[in-house]
């Protein structure tokens, strides 16, 4: 059924205002197109709604008991259509971005906040899962946006390059290698490790680089979150070997990081979104920002920004 919203706000406008000539001037018509669209409307319904003669224009029944109905009709679908509006013009809304949690505590919090004072009124719902699930929530529309590890390319997912983001050997201020300027990996064969399980998105993209370059190493002790080989590492259990972000500055000031070389390896931080569609102003906004301020072309990479803290010009 083709709803004729024309013909009904046309309606409402000559009920409401007693006249064709008024209501011509409030929807700026002409008298002659407003009368074709109440002809239109009534010839839709095969009823009569209003009784004109060149005198005066009256409501039939029908019309008196149709009117509170297309009233509301139109009045919601004012609101609503407002209400698009400002959404399109002040990027209000809610947005939902899943994301990887190294970069959910480490970098994007920073990003939401500026979000918030420029947004007040929108809510951030944000979904911290691994990196395959942050796929799969922007795939099937749980979220709009996602920030993960570049892995394998979706046909159905865009992605926009954030971050490049080293792994570094991870130990305790009295560590032997926590002086050092860096370490290699062949060196960490001697070292106890704590490895974080291949369920991880780093691990597997780790994994793929070790073995690219022909490098075996074992971990003594296997954990499933980044967070609980971090406090291992604090409690001085052993070393470990994991992306820079991982470290919350501040959170654990008794662990130092040790820049890995021959050869640096580095995950990607992407932006994602599924292809060829259209992000919602809010998520569009966020997007935009986010962007911004973690791209790149906008900052230095991770690695710089957040360097390890070494000696001088020692290696292992």
């Amino acid at each position: 059924m083709k709803l004729d919203i024309d013909g009904i706000q046309a309606f409402v406008q000559v009920a409401k205002l007693g006249g064709f000539y008024k209501a011509a001037d409030r929807l700026n018509l002409s008298q002659t197109a407003l009368t074709r669209r109440i002809q239109k409307l009534e010839a839709y319904l095969g009823l009569r709604l209003l009784d004109r003669t060149t005198r005066s224009v009256a409501l039939t029944a029908v019309g008196r008991e149709f009117l509170p109905r297309a009233t509301r009709l139109v009045d919601e679908l004012t609101e609503s259509v407002d209400r698009l509006k400002d959404m399109s013009r002040w990027a209000s809304g809610d947005v939902a971005i899943a994301c990887v949690p190294s970069m959910a505590y480490q970098q994007l919090p920073a990003v939401i906040r500026a979000y918030a004072e420029k947004f007040p009124a929108n809510r951030v719902r944000l979904l911290d899962r691994n990196s395959t699930q942050v796929a799969d929530a922007v795939r099937n529309g749980e979220a709009e946006l996602g920030i993960h590890i570049r892995m394998r390319a979706h046909p159905e997912l865009t992605e926009h390059p954030l971050l490049q983001d080293p792994f570094m050997l991870f130990c305790r201020a009295d560590h032997p290698a926590s002086t050092l300027s860096h370490v290699t990996w062949k060196a960490l064969r001697g070292i106890d490790l704590i490895a974080v399980s291949g369920a991880s998105g780093n691990r597997a993209l780790l994994d793929h680089q070790l073995a690219r370059h022909k490098i075996d190493i074992r971990g003594r002790c296997e954990v499933e979150h980044p967070s609980t080989a971090i406090a291992l590492v604090s409690a001085g259990v052993g070393a470990a070997i994991l992306p820079s972000a991982t470290l919350l500055e501040g959170t654990h000031p008794d662990v130092r990081r040790v820049p890995l070389q021959e050869p640096v390896i580095r995950r990607t931080i992407v932006l994602i979104r599924r292809r060829n569609a259209a992000l919602s102003p809010a998520a569009q906004a966020f997007h935009d920002l986010l962007t911004r301020q973690l791209s790149p072309a906008a900052s230095p990479a991770l690695s710089t920004r957040l360097p390890a803290r070494a000696g001088r010009g020692k290696r292992l």
